[in-house]
């Protein structure tokens, strides 16, 4: 990665964290480096956080294994939910059945808008 700055930001809402990766894919390229940067963004505070993957219209194996790397590196004692995955990310979700294992949001509002705190017999579909 030279040079290149990884697109990501963090915006805190009431007892929410909210990570968007800005960026078109997550594969290897840039798996790593978005485990380390999230961990970076989310240490320290105990709110729930929610994945925005909005941006991203790839992920392989590499980028799913970061995500499922995040979720287990924030423990059980903290919610993780996921929003606004293009059609190609929720397909890997999908396929690989993790889309049993998130909550997943249309959007980044309607994850807000859940106060549940990640039930996830409400988030699906």
């Amino acid at each position: 990665m030279a040079g290149t700055e990884m697109q990501i930001d963090i915006k805190k809402h009431a007892g929410t964290t909210v990570v968007r990766l800005g960026e078109s894919r997550l594969d290897a390229a840039i798996a790593v480096q978005f485990k380390e940067r999230f961990r970076e963004l989310t240490e320290g505070d105990k709110n729930r956080v929610v994945l925005d993957l909005g941006p991203v219209g790839f992920m392989d194996s590499s980028g799913l294994g970061a995500v499922v790397a995040i979720y287990k590196h924030l423990g059980r004692e903290r919610v993780f939910d996921l929003a606004g995955l293009s059609p190609p990310v929720s397909r890997v979700l999908t396929l690989t059945r993790m889309d049993s294992v998130f909550n997943i949001y249309p959007d980044t509002d309607a994850a807000l808008a859940d106060d549940r705190m990640g039930n996830a017999a409400n988030a699906h579909h």
